[in-house]
């Protein structure tokens, strides 16, 4: 970052002291990022970036729980425009509706103090220097690679006028990669993927290796019509399925009857899901998948309120041993209904399968498919929440123990709900890259489960 800028943490404490709110909260985030993409084997682009975002909340108090609230955030990094920035948002607040969720902001509790002075943390692009020349024997190679890379660290202050200060410095990465092999209607194309804090622990040999294996199968060519099979998710597919189900668990939405979590009279919290003790939760000190200690939000939503900007986000069991146990609430929604208040996790961790890996369910499968990338999943019906999607670089034939062939893309429909239901095998978990959702959620553990008849739609002519 440029050296000249104000440290963020300054911009807090002058953005507060200008305030003339009964209450403010100010957010600053610094991104540092890199990117390296390629394509047909050769690197094509590479860059790297610097930017701030920030935010004013201004709170005006007609009550204890009664206040208006008025967020303005910005991207300048001229510090003459803290006082505008501040102006602005106290005019907001005085002309807003009174906040729906509105509770006393927070006192201090946990603090970072001690970082607080700190610099942001960085990145650039000898990040993937290892990546690239790993890349480069792949690239020698007859099969066409494209792909991507990202990293980005944000590190983030928050400052509440009742004395809350936390600063939270976040690194996430990814490493995609995409394999063709073949012309015209003999195209074979296959996707391999991981999740990185430093790319120090990716294993770019075994990523290429695995993608081969993929390659390899697809030199036999299966057409198989729509229907239920049985079928095998790799981790990869389960974490997309099951971050759709956390993205669906609104405390608010199950109580009014808006969504899969809802049943007369209340919410499905206390039904059983599985036999299999299934454990789907998320927790910020998870190893290797960590995540930001606490609420930093500039607006209001059903799942985070700017009231708790500064709560502590603990481990979570969504379903706890193929029980749900637990909704996403803010403080003013967990008052309303009665609930214990929760924390939405930025990462997904799913537990209680058995200790096979995927290899050995393929060996104990007599037919079915093995599903291994799911694309653009959208939703169908929230009340059940039934998803529909395509397949995509990767759909193949398992029989008698072995992948024998590549068979051709599916529409699908289904409930991750009613695929825990009806799972009847999980496998060991690993930390994984979910394919459809890894620009929003990369953190996520997941084992691979056997699915007795997934449902193929429909046949998708999608290559």
């Amino acid at each position: 970052m440029n050296e000249s800028l104000f440290p963020a943490g300054t911009v807090v404490e002058r953005a507060l002291a200008a305030s003339q709110a009964d209450e403010a909260i100010v957010i600053v985030t610094d991104a540092h990022e890199a990117s390296l993409r390629w394509a047909g084997n050769s690197m094509t682009t590479n860059g790297s970036s610097i930017s701030r975002e920030w935010a004013v909340i201004s709170v005006f108090r007609d009550g204890p729980n009664t206040a208006r609230v008025g967020s303005i955030s910005s991207t300048s990094v001229d510090p003459a425009e803290i006082g505008a920035v501040v102006r602005a948002s106290e005019e907001a607040a005085r002309t807003a509706a009174p906040a729906r969720d509105a509770m006393p902001l927070l006192e201090p509790t946990d603090d970072d103090t001690a970082t607080w002075d700190q610099a942001p943390g960085a990145t650039e692009i000898d990040v993937f220097a290892g990546l690239a020349r790993e890349l480069s024997i792949g690239f020698d190679g007859t099969d066409r690679l494209y792909g991507f890379a990202h990293h980005q660290v944000h590190t983030t202050w928050l400052g509440t006028s009742t004395g809350v200060r936390r600063r939270f410095s976040q690194p996430t990465g990814s490493v995609e990669i995409n394999g063709k092999r073949g012309e015209g209607k003999d195209l074979a194309s296959a996707w391999v993927g991981v999740g990185t804090a430093d790319f120090t622990d990716v294993d770019t040999p075994g990523l290429l290796a695995e993608l081969s294996r993929r390659l390899d199968w697809s030199k036999r060519r299966v057409e198989l019509p729509a229907g239920r099979y049985e079928t095998l998710l790799p981790p990869s597919s389960v974490a997309d399925l099951m971050i759709y189900l956390a993205w669906s668990m609104e405390g608010r939405g199950a109580h009014e009857g808006h969504t899969a979590f809802s049943r007369a009279g209340g919410t499905r919290i206390g039904e059983r899901l599985s036999d299999i003790p299934l454990t789907l939760y998320s927790d910020p000190n998870a190893s290797g998948l960590e995540y930001r200690p606490f609420v930093a939000t500039p607006s209001s939503s059903e799942s985070l309120s700017v009231f708790d900007n500064g709560l502590s986000a603990r481990r979570v069991d969504w379903i706890g041993e193929g029980v749900i146990e637990s909704l996403v609430y803010p403080r003013a929604t967990a008052a309303e209904f009665a609930a214990p208040a929760t924390v939405p996790g930025e990462n997904l961790l799913l537990t209680g399968g058995g200790d096979a890996s995927l290899d050995d369910m393929i060996a104990r499968t007599e037919r079915g498919l093995l599903l291994t990338c799911l694309w653009y999943i959208r939703e169908v019906d929230p009340a059940t929440l039934l998803l529909t999607g395509l397949t995509r670089d990767g759909v193949y034939l398992v029989e008698d123990g072995q992948v024998t062939g590549a068979v051709n893309n599916f529409r699908f429909n289904e409930s991750p709900l009613d695929l825990l239901r009806r799972v009847s095998e999980a496998g060991a978990t690993e930390i994984t890259l979910p394919r459809e959702w890894k620009d929003w959620f990369t953190r996520t553990a997941m084992p691979a489960l056997r699915i007795p008849d997934f449902h193929m739609s429909s046949v998708s002519q999608a290559t």
